[in-house]
């Protein structure tokens, strides 16, 4: 995972390494400083190509040209 934001909307940009399951990622992740601030949910950036927690609203967004599992 990258930590720094990418230009789109400030978010984090993830590549297909950093999904699990169908396409999402988990927030908050390890690599985090509050990594248990909160309970971990799973933010599907697959299908939309972005996503944002709704509990600390960390914004994530699908680096261009990654592709989910199965696509």
């Amino acid at each position: 995972m990258n930590p720094t934001p990418s230009a789109a909307a400030d978010a984090i940009e993830v590549t297909a390494l950093d999904l699990v399951g169908p396409g999402a990622v988990a927030c908050p992740n390890p690599k985090m400083a509050l990594w248990s601030g909160h309970p971990k949910v799973y933010i599907d950036v697959a299908t939309t190509g972005s996503g944002k927690c709704p509990y600390c609203g960390t914004a994530y967004a699908l680096k261009a040209g990654e592709k989910g599992p199965g696509h």
